[in-house]
């Protein structure tokens, strides 16, 4: 019976895995070859990076120190494929992924053909440790990281070739109305927030902890384009008395009008989606909003942004799921925060600066990762997200 339960243990792992890993692929089916190896800025990465390091990330923490006799694919890789992990070594700096015409598209999926075909028989032949089990469920969620910054990245990629091609016309999952109204008031007093359970969390959502918080309100829906159209057509982005001062460098500086992906045709407001250019529709939820534009606009209302500790409080209450929400917060450690030993300890913990949090998901998040618990940090004048608003007082 236990070898039975063992056996039945790594199966589920090996179909997790399978299941995850084809996600990566399908995503990538629309793109025709010369997408995958484009890399406008330096924060978007090309798709064929994405496939080549979520599957490095298999062969360096799982198969090269723990299955017996594996081979590695091709010792270049190490350097091509690492992303930031100083531990593992020397790496390909971000700037120049987009140089990387070789190792072709080509060669990365005989690349994850190999690796996989080594994970699965990985996965038949050993009884797998709690700890080993741990690092692979680490890299499933990796790859599923992965597979939003993909989404994204491609949408970058595509939203800025000047004949703005479609990504696929019938993704029509973007689309997304707002169906709460309102605010939700909460009182005064000492709540608890962080991740609680046995189930999968990252490190940065533990521990669980008490936090005080003042009575606040917070809005049940998202900012709509219609309300941000508001802004803009208020001289939104003309008016510094609404920004902070490193986002109104940022709008001199980028000549910032409008939000990602948005066009003004004709005396007629489009936005890049990735269906293609569609006239933007009033009821959505505004999206790709930097956190300048996200406080700037809650001034602009006479309001402000949430902690990401009302956010989680008041979480139960609220319509999200379909944008990352700016907070006002500073991603920084919970109380009790570690770092664990080796390069996994650089997952997280080593970007606790200059960084502010966003809570919430969005519809490029993918199945499991739509936690009110989930810690997601960029920098503030980063765009490329399903970034939104959310309000608070």
């Amino acid at each position: 019976m236990i070898e039975e339960n063992i056996l039945s243990a790594e199966k589920v792992m090996l179909n997790s895995y399978r299941k995850i890993r084809n996600r990566s692929v399908e995503i990538c089916k629309p793109l025709a070859t010369e997408d995958y190896v484009v890399q406008p800025v330096v924060d978007v990465s090309p798709p064929k990076w994405h496939l080549g390091h979520t599957t490095w990330f298999f062969e360096t923490f799982i198969l090269i120190p723990n299955f017996e006799g594996y081979k590695v694919f091709n010792d270049q890789y190490n350097f091509v494929f690492n992303s930031y992990y100083e531990t593992i070594g020397a790496r390909v700096i971000r700037t120049d992924r987009g140089n990387l015409s070789r190792p072709s598209v080509s060669d990365i999926y005989k690349y994850r053909e190999y690796v996989d075909a080594n994970m699965a028989a990985f996965l038949s032949q050993n009884t797998i440790s709690d700890d080993l089990s741990t690092l692979f469920e680490l890299g499933l969620n990796h790859e599923q990281q992965h597979q939003e910054l993909l989404l994204t990245d491609i949408k970058f990629i595509l939203g800025h070739n000047p004949l703005l091609p479609p990504y696929d016309e019938h993704c029509d999952w973007e689309k997304t109305g707002i169906q709460k109204q309102g605010m939700v008031s909460f009182p005064e007093g000492i709540y608890e927030i962080g991740f609680e359970g046995e189930d999968f969390c990252f490190d940065n959502e533990l521990n669980r902890h008490k936090v005080y918080l003042n009575d606040f309100e917070i809005s049940a829906g998202l900012v709509s384009n219609a309300e941000y159209l508001e802004f803009i057509s208020d001289g939104g982005y003309t008016d510094f008395r609404h920004w902070h001062a490193e986002g109104w460098d940022w709008v001199k500086e980028s000549n910032a009008a409008a939000p990602l992906y948005w066009h003004l045709v004709d005396g007629k407001w489009m936005q890049y989606t990735l269906q293609g250019l569609q006239e933007i529709n009033p009821e959505e939820a505004v999206s790709h909003i930097n956190f300048y534009e996200a406080s700037a606009f809650a001034s602009w209302k006479g309001m402000r942004l949430p902690t990401e500790a009302e956010w989680e409080v008041a979480s139960d209450h609220l319509e999200w799921g379909k944008r990352w929400e700016w907070t006002g917060s500073a991603y920084l450690p919970y109380p009790g925060f570690k770092k664990v030993a080796g390069a996994v300890g650089e997952y997280n913990g080593k970007f606790m600066v200059n960084q502010m949090v966003l809570r919430g998901a969005s519809i490029a998040t993918p199945e499991g990762h739509s936690r009110n618990t989930y810690r997601n940090f960029f920098h503030a004048r980063l765009q490329w997200q399903f970034t939104g608003i959310r309000l608070a007082r």
